[in-house]
């Protein structure tokens, strides 16, 4: 199979997490005879750092012309401390958004019971979870018009959603729970807002199209209770943007790290995979990033090619190297591997050159050589 694919790997630690998935791409492509074209783009403030615009043209052109988009991650301290820029990184990815028409956001959130002890749930909670977040991305109050007083005493944020734009995630959202437990939860606030009402109104007009899921409905408060609570519960959650934000960035926690998780963002014809994660610019340079996120998000676009082997194998691998203590600083401060050096697990496990019953004690600190 040929692909091309668009690199944006973005500021702080993302080029650093990026160039690892870059590795686990390669050694797949050369196990399974694969080939995978690069392309480099820039985006967030490294790009208002060269250009002066947070996306530059040439970097959605790369995107158009792939078959699909791996991100880093966006966003520079030196920004977070000034609200009155004008120019910020953050816009650069919602503008990239709206380009790609990138409409729904994929968050799955698992647990590894060799980091049960990370996570700030109890094992018995943790046991079985296995969701995934479905989040609208074009719409709602992120999107909506934005107004200040001339005097900068009032401001609003307009929230609007249409049946549309409601209605295309909701399919996504019915398909995968179809594959999955067969379980929808539509979270909302549909006894105070009227753009919840519409959410819920058009789910349950398209529920009969899917008589084999369960949905159900969950204020989205009691929504971020038992996500804690009871998140074994869940199968498939479908929400709104700001919802959805927050929520899949609760339910991160989860599995003990924000490092972990990948996401998928799905429009019309482009796909865009990224880690959850932030920038952490201040840790920028120093190889101690958790690159598994950014690996998993890779087994999300295998999976988008319909390589489902070679998502399995990236999946296992990742098992592999947590169950057997390879684990960088947020997950182990004291014997901390670095970033690059889980890359280079990852990428000989993929390639069979680990063998199955090394022992980390055996790993020089920041190699993969086995001596």
């Amino acid at each position: 199979m040929n692909k091309n694919i668009a690199v944006i790997p973005g500021d702080g630690i993302g080029p650093e997490v990026t160039h690892q998935s870059i590795k686990v791409l390669n050694a797949i492509a050369a196990r399974y005879y694969h080939n995978f074209n690069f392309t480099f783009g820039l985006m967030g403030a490294i790009a208002i750092d060269k250009t002066g615009d947070p996306l530059p043209q040439a970097t959605i052109d790369i995107c158009l012309q792939s078959d699909a988009v791996l991100f880093g991650a966006i966003g520079h301290a030196k920004y977070d401390n000034d609200p009155s820029a004008k120019i910020r990184p953050e816009q650069g990815l919602l503008r990239l958004r709206k380009e790609l028409q990138l409409f729904a956001s994929i968050r799955p959130i698992t647990t590894y019971p060799s980091l049960y002890h990370l996570s700030p749930l109890k094992e018995k909670q943790l046991k079985g979870v296995n969701f995934i977040i479905y989040r609208e991305l074009t719409g709602g109050i992120y999107f909506g018009k934005k107004e200040t007083s001339e005097d900068g005493s009032e401001a609003s944020d307009l929230c609007f959603y249409s049946k549309n734009e409601i209605e295309r995630i909701a399919r996504l959202a019915f398909v995968a729970a179809q594959n999955r437990r067969k379980k929808l939860t539509l979270v909302d606030k549909a006894n105070v807002l009227e753009t919840s009402r519409l959410w819920r109104k058009t789910i349950q007009e398209l529920s009969p199209n899917y008589p084999d899921v369960k949905v159900d409905y969950m204020f989205v408060d009691n929504a971020a209770m038992q996500i804690i609570v009871n998140p074994k519960q869940f199968d498939v959650i479908l929400t709104e943007n700001m919802f959805g934000d927050i929520l899949s960035d609760e339910a991160s926690v989860i599995s003990g790290s924000l490092g972990l998780l990948p996401s998928a963002s799905v429009g019309v014809s482009s796909v865009l995979f990224e880690p959850i994660h932030g920038s952490f610019s201040n840790a920028a340079g120093r190889d101690t990033a958790n690159p598994i996120g950014s690996i998993l998000s890779v087994a999300l676009m295998l999976d988008h090619f319909e390589l489902h082997e070679e998502a399995t194998v990236v999946r296992e691998a990742v098992e592999w190297t947590l169950a057997n203590g390879f684990l960088s600083q947020d997950l182990d401060p004291v014997n901390a591997n670095y970033t690059s050096t889980i890359g280079e697990f990852l990428s000989d496990y993929i390639s069979n050159d680990i063998p199955m019953n090394v022992n980390a004690k055996n790993i020089a600190f920041g190699k993969t050589t086995i001596i």
